[in-house]
């Protein structure tokens, strides 16, 4: 089916273009005027946009669960809830993302990544996934954050303590992002090997100098894991990974995750780092299990976590323990943080992570040969239309709605 959509200002080329027109067929953008002027077709479908901006799908590149599944967690359910995630997701604007496993024991990540091999999206599977998101266990000990200790690991053979600590296929087949901490024996010598095999190292969980983090990025890491949380906090003299926003000019600086919660870094922290490296932020949701539910007690790996309203604790600690604020909050939350326009936070939710990924030519635009993946916006960014695959999906009433809206919010 071939579908125009009109009347809607597009987030194309680093602007939202105005009264443009997108056209979509078997879940892939088209090139409007092959369509149009030289193939001389009628669409089977026209949807006006009512003038709201159209954006690609949001791109959450760290979250480990949500609506009380943790990824950490093996269950003969599992393929299951993590298909009920991926479908939940889409209804605040997640159209793909990467299920985040926190440290854990060889044997779980055995059995969990053959899961998480990426697959397309749709409305019947829900958001598409990109591959694994690994976040340790070859992190600082000292910034664990909730992660378990005992799962914690060094790596004095390098590479081959990776391959073994996740298993060879699960490395090559599954995995996509890995989180590692570049002062942790063995762990920078290993980056090359881990870069060559097409996997994205992020560091973070660190007690890491600004270079020793520097060296990581010589080698191939190219993003920080949530900026600012579970790493050496800025000191002048030495401001460890948080120093990689000001890097030389002739070091790439790399990308970095941010939560946007306003509990996890303060609304002026986010605004530094933004206005430091605008191009370079990536919102993320870091959730966990206990997304979308009410308080109470919840599972993340094998740590009992406490959910206070918007706040996430280690049992009987003061210790952060994950997020409960959706992608589509966290978009809102860091403009309101950082004063940025709406075509810098959308495309820090969109374009910035594939960039983060190798994946621009299939999502985080709109060009294309891109997928179908979008969102209609009202002005204040709040989700009214979604598209998965070019498949429009039916949204729940938002929170607190109790009139006879329809189902997309429109």
């Amino acid at each position: 089916m071939l579908i125009k959509i009109y009347n809607g200002r597009l987030l194309r080329d680093h602007q939202l273009v105005e009264n443009d027109t997108l056209w979509i067929e078997d879940g892939k953008i088209m090139d409007g005027a092959d369509v149009f002027w030289h193939e001389q077709r009628s669409p089977d479908r026209t949807i006006d946009a009512g003038g709201r901006i159209i954006c690609p799908g949001f791109i959450d590149v760290q979250i480990n669960g949500a609506f009380g599944v943790d990824f950490s967690e093996p269950s003969t359910t599992y393929a299951a809830d993590l298909k009920r995630v991926a479908r939940g997701l889409l209804q605040h604007g997640c159209t793909a993302f990467c299920p985040t496993i926190v440290s854990s024991r060889p044997e779980v990540y055995h059995k969990l990544l053959p899961y998480l091999v990426p697959r397309a999206g749709s409305r019947a599977t829900g958001a598409a996934v990109l591959g694994a998101h690994i976040e340790g266990p070859f992190i600082c000990p000292e910034k664990r954050g909730a992660h378990e200790p005992e799962t914690l690991r060094q790596a004095p053979n390098g590479f081959a303590d990776f391959e073994a600590c996740y298993g060879t296929n699960g490395l090559w087949d599954a995995v996509r992002i890995i989180t590692l901490a570049p002062d942790v024996p063995g762990v920078l010598d290993a980056i090359p090997e881990l870069v060559r095999c097409g996997l994205v190292v992020s560091e973070g969980h660190s007690n890491a100098t600004t270079a020793q983090a520097e060296e990581a990025v010589r080698r191939g890491a190219r993003m920080v894991t949530h900026l600012y949380n579970a790493m050496h906090q800025f000191h002048h003299r030495d401001p460890g990974l948080i120093g990689l926003l000001g890097s030389n000019v002739n070091l790439p600086r790399p990308h970095y995750g941010i939560i946007c919660d306003g509990i996890h870094v303060h609304p002026n922290s986010i605004k530094v780092a933004y206005y430091a490296h605008p191009t370079g932020a990536v919102i993320v949701t870091d959730a966990m299990s206990a997304l979308g539910l009410d308080p109470g007690m919840y599972s993340l790996g094998k740590m009992t976590v406490e959910k206070f309203d918007d706040r996430v604790y280690l049992e009987g600690t003061e210790t952060l323990a994950g997020n409960v604020v959706n992608m589509e909050d966290s978009v809102k939350n860091f403009q309101r943080f950082t004063g940025c326009t709406t075509v810098e936070v959308l495309e820090a939710a969109t374009l910035h992570p594939a960039r983060v990924l190798g994946i621009t030519a299939t999502k985080g635009t709109l060009a294309p040969g891109a997928d179908a993946d979008l969102l209609f916006l009202d002005d204040d960014l709040t989700v009214r239309r979604v598209f998965v695959a070019g498949e429009e999906v039916s949204l729940l009433p938002a929170e607190g709605d109790t009139s006879d809206a329809p189902l997309d919010r429109s």
